[in-house]
């Protein structure tokens, strides 16, 4: 399913562009698990309110975006959550609605059958804080109490008749670690005006880098144990704004940048801090800005593949997701032609991550971006 996995990326880069508008702060979310969840809404979705999801989602392109759609999934989901792996991952998707609607039992079926959810129905309507409470717990126990507020006091309400939540915790060791004592004190430039201190993890080892001339970015690859996972880093030079490198970034040059058969192991010296970041999105004001707009419009919602009833809607589309990267390795909970050349030929490469960098997780196998971040600030 080369096809998904390349809509999923379109779709990830998309959000990551629209999430960093007029924002220069740190970013972290999982665009597999939005995109899961929100297929979910899909499968039940008609009409205008199913071409626009399919637009907004990238997905259009998968056999017309129909039942192509929900079968990739479930082979993806399926590849990435194997049991037997080195590194562990959970998904945690799941459609909350409001009883008083009576849900399709085919819709019910397919949401099992493709996502391994249930669809479970809740009291908004009279008990809209208990509501709540329930679905943070579920959240909670599913991301190893990683993520315990997914929905927050406000975002629950009696008239809220449906809650997409999704979130994901992923915990992987590196497959050449960091070793503590090489981790010291140093100043990250956080802008030209602005330094902060943080502890920056050293080795020098065999990676895969490269340099991209057209943005003046290094790519480095690091893998996870079992090499089915890596995170991808790109570090623009010092004099180089990161923000021209995101606004130069499509799913194509990602693409043909990170292509394995470009990237060249090397000996390099890394220094890459320690971070953690723990963020959270309110993606109904977002996604409409992609195209999704009659999913969230009460008179124009067409969910008619998941219920008879008229009047249900999209009222909130909630993602959170967590990282942290230290010397042992990650745990997240919670997405053109180039001329490549390598530089510094006659000595080890430095790369050296004391400045904002963009970092990616993929799944090796599928191709698949898990996670993406930008960190930009201690």
């Amino acid at each position: 399913m080369d096809v998904l996995s390349e809509s999923n990326g379109i779709f990830a880069l998309k959000l990551f562009k629209k999430l960093g508008e007029n924002n220069t702060g740190n970013i972290f979310y999982s665009p597999l698990s939005i995109s899961s969840a929100l297929a979910m809404v899909l499968m039940g979705a008609k009409g205008n309110t199913a071409a626009q999801m399919s637009q907004a989602l990238s997905l259009d392109k998968v056999g017309g975006g129909g039942a192509d759609v929900h079968q990739g999934f479930q082979w993806l989901l399926s590849e990435v959550n194997k049991p037997d792996t080195q590194y562990l991952l959970r998904t945690a998707n799941r459609l909350f609605g409001e009883k008083t609607y009576d849900f399709l039992s085919p819709f019910r079926d397919s949401c099992r059958t493709f996502y391994q959810a249930d669809m479970e129905e809740l009291d908004f309507a009279n008990a809209a804080e208990k509501s709540r409470g329930h679905i943070n717990s579920w959240v909670a126990e599913k991301t190893e109490g990683k993520i315990t507020e997914v929905l927050s006091s406000d975002s629950v309400e009696s008239l809220t008749k449906l809650i997409i939540v999704n979130a994901i915790y992923f915990k992987g060791s590196w497959a050449k670690q960091f070793k503590r004592e090489h981790t010291h004190e140093k100043p990250f430039k956080v802008s030209k005006h602005e330094e902060k201190p943080v502890q920056m993890m050293f080795q020098e080892s065999t990676f895969k880098l490269i340099y991209i001339q057209e943005i003046f970015t290094q790519i480095l690859v690091l893998p996870y144990v079992g090499q089915e996972l890596h995170m991808i880093i790109m570090l623009p030079d010092e004099n180089t704004d990161l923000e021209m490198v995101e606004n130069q970034l499509t799913y194509e040059r990602f693409q043909e940048w990170t292509r394995a058969d470009t990237v060249g192991e090397r000996k390099v010296g890394v220094f890459l801090p320690t971070f953690e970041l723990d963020e959270s999105y309110d993606l109904e004001k977002l996604l409409p800005t992609l195209g999704m707009v009659n999913a969230f419009d009460r008179s124009r919602a067409d969910f008619s593949g998941m219920s008879q009833k008229k009047g249900l809607f999209v009222s909130k589309v909630t993602h959170k997701a967590f990282v942290e990267v230290n010397e042992e390795g990650t745990e997240a909970a919670a997405a053109t032609a180039a001329v490549i050349q390598l530089r510094c030929a006659q000595r080890t490469p430095r790369f050296c991550a004391d400045r904002p960098f963009l970092f990616f997780i993929r799944h090796t196998k599928t191709n698949c971006i898990l996670f993406c971040g930008r960190f930009s600030s201690p």
